[in-house]
This record gives structure tokens, sequence and C-alpha cells, in this order.
């Protein structure tokens, strides 16, 4: 447990104090153990790997207020775990939700970004602008509409002792990549009091206004090196965003596309995206 940004946060640590800090942020509607396997191949590669629960997730403290989970405070919850590990900078690296707060960080704190490791979605305004352009991302886009409905989402998804929230992860291509055991751990942990809410929070208090936050997204500038990691099954996140950040990288920048591959790249594909992040972090 370490203290950040006025917040408790629970956090996975792994490999030694003295290594590479690596900073590992996971999506919805997960928890700190979508990044298992990769904490422990960093580790045994030498670096310091941190993957916390993100506010109002797991055991880390849950703000109420729907506009505590705008990005802002999501990029000062990085910062301040850095800090809390006595660190002025760290590698970064995200998945969903947590790929976008890992971009905003990137731009934000360029002297705290040593590099940048973003798996599924890519640069914030190449999906912004997919969504207006692409009548495919727009169709695979369209289940956020129900999670803005206060209420009515947290019903939708937690009836029948919340079937549709565990069906979120058998999405194709690999529908059993994630484990049994693992999916029940983060539906009860999303069961817990207000932590539904939270989580959909996320949502609610970015993307509520399409058009902001597509202006928000144009004004990310990242500068360090960068790497994109992403499924080319991906049932969310389609193929024109992913190639079209590199239009908005003025820095070095790789784009991975694991063929076959969907959304849950961490355990559709662990070994492949352990290798990519300790390249970035040990090259």
């Amino acid at each position: 447990m370490v203290q950040a940004n006025g917040l408790r946060f629970r956090t996975l640590v792994d490999g030694p104090p003295g290594g590479e800090l690596a900073i590992l942020l996971h999506g919805f509607p997960e928890g700190a153990e979508s990044w298992s396997k990769q904490l422990d191949a960093l580790a045994r590669a030498g670096a310091l790997a941190v993957a916390p629960d993100m506010r109002g997730y797991g055991l880390t403290d849950v703000p109420g207020a729907v506009d505590d989970y705008a990005i802002s405070h999501l990029v000062d919850d990085v910062a301040g775990i850095i800090k809390a590990f006595g660190r002025t900078s760290a590698h970064i690296a995200g998945h969903d939700w947590g790929a976008i707060v890992a971009w905003f960080f990137a731009s934000e704190h360029p002297e705290m970004t040593k590099t940048l490791s973003v798996l599924s979605v890519g640069h914030p305004a190449a999906v912004a602008d997919a969504g207006w352009k692409d009548p495919d991302q727009r169709n695979r886009s369209r289940y956020i509409g129900l999670l803005l409905i206060e209420g009515k989402a947290e019903h939708v998804l937690s009836e029948e002792e919340y079937r549709r929230l565990s069906a979120m992860f058998a999405l194709p291509p690999n529908p059993e990549a994630v484990p049994r055991t693992v999916v029940e751990h983060f539906v009860r942990s999303m069961s817990r009091p207000g932590r539904l809410t939270a989580a959909l929070n996320y949502y609610r208090a970015n993307f509520s206004d399409a058009r902001v936050w597509a202006a928000l997204s144009r004004q990310v500038k990242v500068d360090a090196p960068t790497v994109l990691i992403w499924g080319d099954q991906d049932p969310a996140l389609g193929r024109l965003q992913a190639e079209t950040t590199a239009e908005h990288m003025t820095g070095e920048y790789r784009l991975e596309v694991l063929e076959g591959a969907g959304h849950w790249l961490q355990f559709e594909r662990p070994d492949e995206v352990a290798r990519a992040l300790i390249a970035v972090i040990t090259r």
C-alpha cells in the first residue's frame, strides 16, 4: 500500500529495489493482477515492476464523485505513485484505460516518462478520429453508450450475478484466455460497494462530451520512445486507430501487431507482451 495524490493505492510489486522502475496500468474492468505474468518477467529481467489497482479499483481508495475520475486526476495518480517509490521518472505501460492514462501522462510529464508502452489503444487523437470517420470503429465503440448511463449500466452489468461483466472477459477470438479464477476475482472485486460505479466513472468523467474529449486528445504530444502493441482481432479497437497513430508521433515510435490476438493481450500473449516490455526497458 502506498500513498499517492491524496489516496491509498494497493500495488503489486516485484523486482530489485534498484532496478529500472516500470509502472503498469490496468484497464476496465480489471485490476493489478492483469499484469501478473509481466510483473514476474520484468522482475527476472532486473526491473522494479509496479502494478497498482487504479483509483476506484481493488483495494485502492474509492473517491465518490464522477469528476474525481477526470483524466487530470488519473495522470496525477501516476506521478504520485512514481514519487512514492522514491523516483523522479519511470517506464510507463498501460492497457485499455491504463493506456489512455499512460498517453496523457507521457504528454503532460515528459520529464517523468522514460519510455511509453501502450497495449490496444492507439494515440487518443487517432482513436477519436477513427470514431468520427470509421463506421467500423463506431460500431466497435457502441458499448460505451451504455456505460455512460448512470444507474442503467450498473444494473445491466450486475444483474444475474454479474453475468454480462463476466462475459466481457470472454471476447473473441480467444474467449478462454483469461483464466476463470482471474475473472471471478475481478468480478468479486467489482461487486464490492461503489466499485462498479467508480470504474464506470472513468467513462463518464471523460467521454460524456465527445467533442471536448476529441479536442483534448489532439493536445497529446509524446516525446518518449513509444511502442503500441495491438491485436489485429481486437473487437473493441480496430485497425484504423492503430495504423494512424504514427501520424500523431514525432519521436521514436513503433507499432507491433500481434496477429490473431484480441483485446486481453496480457493473457492472450503473455510472453510476447513481456518480451516487448523488457526490450523497451532494457535496451
